[in-house]
């Protein structure tokens, strides 16, 4: 067996500093001279705290998923030196809150059907009614909410096909605000069971012109949500050797990734996600049968 992470290792590194206020005794002052401070005065202690969350799959050599290993069958090592797991879980199976993310901008203006395509198809490949909740937010010259959390694929259907495209691209701004708005607190399936996967989807071509926020932003506030980001590039930027035309002769072409594909490629891989340069919209179908089941056969430490 072969224990390999797919897509590649969320690594969550978190920092946070805990403040503790103690109250110091009342000093003995003079009657006739009040301080002009309270008597009474805080001391406060920052100490940083330090955690590791590691979220990954397992496969074996004929590359099926492995869901029923525990926590002593792992052994996880910093420069050589082994650390201690202190918290394992087998997150299969989970119930997942999906973001689609879609750029309206007006340079995606002649492929705005494209991701509307495939934003429909990732929704009916993927999220299980009454299990699975999803939204939708598009953007341009900024950010903007268009259906809220819910199970209806025929709701968030209906208005990906509404759509339209112009503006700027504020990406980095979408990603930020998706994450702290709604992929930080969602919707959870009960108290008694608060475990969800957080999944943003970002169909762009990834061409960031107006963000007030940086990737590296958008990037550590995802990774502080535990949110994966799966990026579909909306690029045309496909050449086919000799010029071939004939669809049952195109396996030669290639696909020359531009700035924008580069920057949805590093959003994806620094939060355990994956980017997709597809060719048409068929040539997702796969892709999203092969995410959902990733999903749903994870592990987490």
């Amino acid at each position: 067996m072969t224990r390999r992470l797919l897509p590649r290792l969320l690594l969550l590194a978190t920092m946070a500093s805990v403040a503790l206020t103690a109250a110091l005794p009342a000093q003995q002052t003079n009657p006739q001279n009040p301080p002009a401070l309270p008597a009474q005065s805080e001391q406060t202690i920052v100490k940083e705290v330090r955690l590791v969350d590691l979220l990954f799959t397992v496969v074996n050599r004929r590359q099926k998923f492995v869901t029923d290993l525990d926590k002593q069958d792992f052994s996880v090592f910093e420069d050589g030196q082994p650390q201690k797991i202190t918290n394992f879980s087998r997150q299969t199976d989970l119930p997942l809150r999906v973001g689609l993310l879609l750029d309206t901008s007006n340079s995606i203006r002649d492929r705005i059907k494209f991701e509307q395509e495939a934003a429909i198809d990732f929704l009916f490949n993927v999220v299980r009614r009454h299990k699975d909740l999803a939204f939708l937010m598009t953007f341009d010259s900024e950010p903007g909410y268009v259906q809220d959390y819910t199970e209806d694929l025929g709701v968030l259907r209906d208005a990906i096909l509404r759509q339209r495209a112009g503006g700027g691209t504020a990406l980095y701004d979408a990603i930020y605000k998706a994450c702290s708005d709604r992929l930080t607190n969602p919707p959870l399936p009960s108290p008694q069971n608060p475990e969800v996967r957080r999944v943003l989807v970002v169909i762009s071509d990834g061409d960031d012109n107006l963000s007030n926020r940086t990737r590296t932003e958008a990037v550590e506030m995802a990774q502080r949500a535990g949110v994966v980001i799966y990026a579909i590039s909306t690029s045309t930027q496909w050449v086919t050797a000799g010029k071939e035309r004939d669809p049952l002769k195109q396996a030669n072409r290639k696909y020359h990734k531009e700035a924008g594909d580069k920057a949805l490629e590093q959003l994806a891989e620094e939060t355990g996600g994956r980017a997709f340069f597809p060719y048409q919209v068929d040539d997702l179908a796969a892709s999203f049968q092969d995410i959902g089941d990733e999903l749903r056969s994870q592990y987490s430490l």
